[in-house]
């Protein structure tokens, strides 16, 4: 009996969704600018490849759903990163002294 291709890589999937949610939720707060951090450099790595993915024109055409997916994962990955960047900066405003006013 063999596993279908598909369900195996749908299992993984699925199982890599639980595993990262349950990582992600027990995180304790010092340690959430670290992991954006490392969030946001799986992103850039992500364009990378998407850009790759948007430019290989396969079929031939400039519209194709390579082109189409990997515009989508652009867009994606950016507002990924853009946000991760925005957290961090919050989360490090958070550690800083704040200033005494001198009357």
């Amino acid at each position: 009996m063999e596993i279908d291709p598909f369900i195996f890589r749908l299992s993984i999937f699925i199982l890599s969704i639980f595993v990262g949610y349950y990582v992600v939720w027990s995180v304790t707060p010092s340690l959430h600018t670290p992991l954006m951090s490392v969030t946001n450099a799986i992103s850039s790595v992500i364009i990378v490849g998407a850009i790759i993915a948007a430019l290989a024109n396969i079929e031939g055409e400039v519209f194709s759903s390579s082109s189409f997916f990997g515009f989508f994962a652009i867009m994606l990955a950016a507002i990924n990163i853009f946000g991760g960047f925005l957290v961090t900066q919050r989360m490090l405003a958070m550690y800083k002294k704040k200033k005494k006013d001198k009357k």
